[in-house]
């Protein structure tokens, strides 16, 4: 009979990250969901995740965390104290939350700092380096105790990976293997080598010139020689690379080509073909947690949404849209004019659904407004009309009564331009920020879910629409292509470059309107439902390819 005393002894690993969705206000991107539903997947497999991450002011505050150490270590040449809290995993006990608290960690709340443009990630290279020495320093000395496998998280861990290989001091720290995972490697975290406060010198002023040529070549940036690259150090200093979907590990093989919408290596792609040489980079996709019974079925069926227009979940969704806005307004002094725009469209919104039997299509968009996510969107034609304003048009000539809401912030300019199109456009609701209530409203309740990114390591928005049974218009790239499959369970377009890609997402959306309110329209939203992406399975492919050494 098994049981727990039966077991082999629990592999320990320890992963460093900036983000964890299980702590309020630790979350911005994908990351955070990777971190906070993993470890849950890998217990049962004998696995045990510590995670390690800045508190950045106010998680330790925030957590029935206890301070268990202060650890002194040397930093921009003077002595740095940083205190260090321990907290438990509320479902696994056995699991360990490590923050670390110093003052250079804080910024208002806010997990990242805004760069300015001409010192990119300046403010955030420096907190990460600091946390990543503060870790080896705890791992050197024994505050914290030696894991099986550390596991590091994007560039913010590269100073980890660094000081592995490179300093004497932390020498021990080889004896442990290293995973390196990789979320987004379009950012990479590049500071300058030297003269700069924010630079590999001025962090360790003594181990900077001990630094052996073969090592300094291992660390700088192919396109930037004066600087260093710690998405680079994490990616040649570890033993095994992860990519968080299959067909993104192998775009990053190949050189990018932005002028025709083709993003890959990111200027890293020869230490990455490298590393798959050596049989060390590996594709797995991310996972998503299904609370939802598996016979649960799109809430709004064909027949209720010919009969009721869509009118109640569109209701459903305006309402939590208002609530949104109001929340935020609570919050600032004066009425922004996106959120001004945004209320009027509510109300219009309101008034034309009121009564209606027509039937309506509820276009959805969560996510970050970054290049990414909306450089198809905002490509501009000869005559300079944006893809996005192409498809307003062509969703008010085929559908009078369709919306598009679309919720996200981030680069102001593409915040500007949307701004500028919900004024124009009767048909487009932007909503400039985010609210977790009103985004899972919209993956229930939308019709269809918009998401073409340029480049897709993973995506989780995809993954949470189709759980609710909304199919997804995507770009075959990355993640999206291995989640995503045409004319089964959602709609995809691809092209050979940005002008193609645009034409052929007009294109695909004026192809699949001909399918709804229809029997195979029903039958695409119930497989959307049905297909699963779990932890369970991603966490054994953990197991077996990254943690068996």
């Amino acid at each position: 009979m098994n049981n727990k005393t039966d077991r082999q002894p629990m592999k320990r690993v320890l992963m460093l990250a900036a983000e964890n969705g299980l702590l309020p206000g630790a979350k911005v991107g994908g990351m955070a969901d990777v971190i906070r539903d993993l470890p849950g997947a890998l217990y049962p497999l004998n696995v045990c995740v510590d995670v390690a991450m800045p508190s950045y002011g106010f998680l330790h505050l925030e957590t029935a965390s206890v301070k268990i150490a202060t650890i002194t270590l040397a930093f921009y040449g003077e002595p740095y104290w940083v205190d260090l809290y321990q907290a438990s995993h509320p479902q696994f006990p056995e699991l360990n939350l490590y923050l670390f608290d110093h003052p250079l960690f804080e910024d208002g709340g806010n997990v990242y700092s805004p760069s300015s443009g001409d010192r990119p990630f300046a403010d955030d290279a420096n907190k990460f380096a600091l946390f990543c020495a503060a870790v080896a320093e705890g791992l050197v000395t024994s505050v914290l105790s030696t894991p099986d496998c550390l596991h590091l998280h994007d560039w913010h861990c590269g100073v980890m990976a660094f000081l592995r290989a490179c300093s004497p001091y932390h020498q021990r720290l080889q004896s442990i293997p290293v995973v390196m995972s990789i979320h987004n490697l379009a950012i990479q975290g590049t500071r300058p080598l030297t003269q700069e406060h924010s630079s590999l010198q001025a962090w360790f002023p003594t181990l900077y010139p001990l630094l052996e040529p073969d090592k300094l070549k291992c660390i700088t940036d192919p396109q930037y020689p004066n600087c260093f690259n710690p998405m680079r150090c994490a990616i040649v200093f570890s033993d095994r690379v992860h990519l968080v979907s299959p067909s993104y590990a192998n775009e990053v093989l190949l050189p990018s080509n932005h002028d025709k919408g083709f993003y890959g290596g990111e200027g890293l792609e020869n230490d990455l073909a490298l590393k798959q040489a050596h049989k060390g980079v590996f594709g797995i996709l991310n996972g998503c947690e299904y609370p939802f019974s598996t016979e649960k079925k799109r809430k709004v069926s064909v027949k209720k949404n010919v009969e009721t227009g869509g009118s109640d979940a569109l209701n459903i969704l305006l309402d939590s849209a208002e609530q949104a806005i109001q929340t935020w307004l609570a919050d600032h002094a004066y009425v922004r004019s996106v959120d001004q725009i945004a209320l009027l469209t509510l109300n219009r919104l309101r008034r034309s659904c009121c009564g209606s039997v027509e039937p309506s299509l509820i276009l959805t968009s969560v996510g970050r407004l970054t290049e990414q996510k909306m450089r198809i969107m905002c490509y501009r034609d000869a005559s300079g009309v944006s893809t996005l304003a192409k498809l307003l048009s062509q969703l008010q000539s085929t559908t009078p009564k369709g919306v598009f809401i679309l919720l996200g912030s981030g680069d102001e300019k593409i915040e500007a331009q949307l701004t500028k199109l919900a004024s124009k456009f009767n048909n487009l609701l932007f909503i400039n920020g985010f609210d977790l209530p009103l985004s899972q409203a919209l993956y229930d309740h939308g019709s269809l879910f918009i998401m073409p990114s340029s480049f897709e390591p993973c995506g989780i928005s995809q993954m949470l629409a189709m759980r609710s049974g909304q199919p997804c218009l995507v770009h075959g790239v990355g993640g999206l292509k291995d989640t995503v499959t045409d004319g089964e369970d959602g709609f995809v377009f691809t092209g050979e470059d940005l002008s193609e890609q645009a034409d052929q997402l007009l294109n695909r959306f004026n192809q699949l309107q001909e399918m709804m309110m229809t029997a195979k329209w029903q039958q695409i939203c119930d497989s959307a439902s049905q297909k699963r992406f779990s932890w369970q399975r991603s966490a054994q492919q953990y197991v077996d390819l990254l943690y068996q050494f």
